[in-house]
């Protein structure tokens, strides 16, 4: 099942989501009619994961870490589907990064990996948007409109063995499956939660396989995951 946020006149609404179309309690909403995608959660954190795949450690050299590293994007950071990504005025090479993310349902803290399973309310795509040129991953990661998410929810997929790719205006960049992850995606919400209750509509992202290169201003990124669908933006 597919689970979607649709900015209204009157709100943002939530529901199922089939066709372009947000069901809730018997009444419709049509996308691009009604309103607008908006991002399938409203996290107070979105937690990321670095150095997840040895594809990205081998493209930058770095040694493989003896646990998961981690950084925070702020929901000012979250933008949603088809929604213009804007180009930071501070930097001169700006990357992206196509990431599985989940969504957690409940509040929860301390979570065994087994029991991180049953805390998922779905799974959506992010793009790690990273002001390479800037000191600290915060001053990097964290600016406003650096965490394009969406489209929406997907409740009924294996986040394990998910194909994914990354097209910049139609030409592939990056191409990998979620297999390939140094810790899997229930390990590292167990990690995580030994360090901080998560809360409902809190997002978790699992890193990202090797990134080659920049986006520009007019740039169309495409993220898809298996399962999942597409998240499309273009940088302004």
């Amino acid at each position: 099942m597919r689970l979607a946020r649709i900015e209204t006149g009157d709100g943002v609404v939530a529901g199922e989501y089939e066709d372009g179309v947000v069901q809730r309690d018997g009444d419709e909403y049509v996308v691009g009619e009604d309103g607008r995608l908006a991002p399938p959660c409203d996290p107070s954190a979105v937690y990321c994961i670095g150095r997840n795949y040895a594809e990205t450690l081998d493209q930058k050299g770095y040694e493989r870490p003896e646990q998961p590293t981690f950084f925070i994007k702020p929901p000012a950071s979250v933008i949603p589907h088809e929604a213009p990504i804007p180009y930071p005025a501070f930097s001169e090479e700006v990357t992206y990064a196509g990431e599985l993310v989940a969504v957690i349902d409940e509040r929860c803290h301390d979570l065994t990996p087994t029991e991180a399973e049953d805390v998922v309310r779905g799974f959506t795509i992010m793009n790690d948007v990273d002001a390479l040129d800037q000191p600290g991953l915060t001053s990097r990661k964290a600016f406003d409109g650096s965490g394009p998410l969406g489209p929406w929810l997907e409740t009924d997929v294996d986040p394990r063995n998910l194909d994914m790719y990354t097209e910049i205006d139609g030409e592939r960049r990056q191409e990998a499956n979620t297999e390939l992850m140094l810790w899997g995606p229930y390990e590292l919400i167990s990690f995580l939660s030994e360090r901080f209750t998560f809360r409902p509509g809190d997002a978790i992202a699992f890193g990202s396989p090797g990134n080659p290169g920049t986006i520009e201003p007019g740039d169309e990124v495409e993220i898809w995951y298996e399962g999942i669908g597409t998240l499309r933006n273009t940088v302004e």
